[in-house]
């Protein structure tokens, strides 16, 4: 822990300082932090409210070493398995913010007036080790923000590649096989796992894929109809929804769950959706063939889902590197796990306030995020060195659970006055002379939506000889 906190300082480059401790000011806050300035409160941060929008203006990370400081802070799993990594996007909004650049439309489960389905903000792409068992701890690894003009499926690629290196560099993949990198729907599986291939990414996808796709089996080596001509490139049509009157699977298993009660999962070999020429496949030439990248296809089925809901089928779509074991009980087990991740951001977001600062750059917004980051890896790698704080109301926790985020960060103050921080003090200043009077600030430029340069506006007043040819 205290090793960690060093490594953290050496990370910040410009206001060293005031940044490592507006990262205990979010660790001590009493409660969830509710917003930017409020932290200059906190007795951790020893600063000024003016020192501490200076650090987040003028202060720079070296992400690259906080990178590797992350992935050797993952504790490393009791089993010799592959590791679990869990990327998923979540947006920071800011849907009133037209004087930030980049902002995008991001998908947002809720909207103020129920009918939309996105938000302007910044979308982060997260990735996070994975546990066993019933945890709400990830360990965050990295985060990229998404830009408008970014293409979301090499954005991903490029982040679990820069993952898989960091995660090498510290050790944590010798005799393991390859890592399983575990999607939500919404991802490009194919293509995610083609560019993969194709870099030479050693690494497992697995994602959910709707319930409405279709997938084909292996194409034949002669046409059906035994005429000469080009063969076909698809064999049998496989529809989810008749899932019913496929053949049988080629490997199948049955568990018992006390939380879903029987469990069926089913696998298929072989299966790959067709292509089209649209989207990250619109740039191939036209006078070659689009790429079939098979894997297998994975069925889920449970007796019941808690609160007496009814149970839908969960599909998944899974490739590996030749020669990696199929475990098809690691599979199914391990999507579950990518839940997790859903509580990591409900913790980043209302505990520890991480979209709650009105930034205006996406450069401190970068710079923010980095720094909850860190602030929640220390909560992680304090949980079983953290009091617990228990209210009177609350129930005591097993002796084998860790404590949860929320108890970690009631108690963190206690376990800083222990360890120390390696900030220096502030130096005494006097008040600046303030802006001089009289002068004005310009007009700030307004950024439209999903597009980096403004569009330029019409002149409004027309010439008459244009006004005469436009009748």
């Amino acid at each position: 822990m205290t090793a960690f906190r060093k490594g953290l300082y050496r990370c910040l480059r410009r206001r060293a300082d005031a940044l490592f401790e507006l990262v205990d000011a979010v660790l001590t806050a009493p409660g969830r932090v509710g917003s930017l300035v409020e932290l200059s409160e906190v007795n951790a941060f020893r600063r000024g409210h003016g020192a501490l929008y200076d650090a987040l203006a003028c202060g720079t990370v070296d992400t690259g070493a906080l990178r590797g400081l992350l992935a050797g802070a993952w504790d490393l799993p009791v089993d010799d398995g592959p590791l679990k990594i869990a990327v998923d996007v979540s947006p920071w909004p800011r849907p009133d913010a037209e004087t930030s650049a980049e902002r995008c439309h991001c998908y947002t489960a809720c909207r103020c007036d129920g009918s939309r389905k996105t938000i302007p903000g910044w979308p982060y792409s997260f990735a996070a080790g994975l546990e066993w068992g019933a945890s709400s701890w990830t360990a965050l690894l990295d985060a990229v923000r998404i830009g408008p003009d970014d293409d979301a499926t090499l954005a991903t690629v490029r982040q679990v590649a820069s993952v898989v290196e960091q995660l090498k560099d510290t050790g944590l993949l010798a005799d393991r096989p390859a890592p399983v990198i575990v999607l939500d729907s919404g991802y490009d599986l194919s293509r995610i796992s083609y560019l993969a291939g194709r870099e030479g990414l050693a690494v497992q996808v697995l994602g959910r894929v709707r319930s409405d796709r279709v997938f084909y089996g292996a194409a034949s080596a002669c046409r059906r109809d035994g005429k000469p001509g080009r063969p076909p490139r698809h064999g049998e049509r496989y529809p989810l929804k008749e899932w019913a009157s496929w053949p049988a699977p080629d490997e199948q298993l049955h568990a018992d769950s006390p939380r879903y009660g029987k469990v069926e999962v089913s696998a298929w070999h072989g299966l790959h959706q067709k292509l089209g020429r649209q989207g990250g496949w619109a740039h191939l030439p036209a006078k070659d063939d689009l790429p079939i990248v098979a894997g297998t296809l994975v069925r889920i089925h449970v007796g019941h889902l808690p609160g007496n809901r009814t149970p839908e089928d969960v599909w998944l779509w899974h490739t590996a590197p030749a020669k990696t074991a199929f475990d098809l009980d690691l599979l199914w087990k391990t999507y579950l796990r990518r839940f997790d991740l859903e509580h990591t951001f409900k913790t980043l977001k209302t505990l520890l306030g991480w979209t709650l600062p009105q930034i205006r750059t996406p450069a401190q917004g970068d710079c923010w995020t980095w720094l909850i980051l860190a602030a929640h890896t220390q909560l992680r790698l304090a949980r079983h060195l953290a009091p617990d704080l228990r209210r009177r109301w609350e129930k005591p926790l097993p002796t084998h659970r860790a404590l949860t985020p929320g108890r970690v960060h009631r108690g963190f103050a206690h376990l800083r006055r222990l360890m120390g921080t390696p900030a220096r003090k502030p130096k005494p200043t006097t008040p600046g002379p303030g802006r001089p009077p009289g002068s004005t600030r310009p007009r700030r430029t307004r950024h439209p939506v999903g597009k980096k340069t403004p569009t330029p506006k019409k002149n409004k007043t027309t010439p008459a000889r244009e006004r005469g040819q436009n009748g």
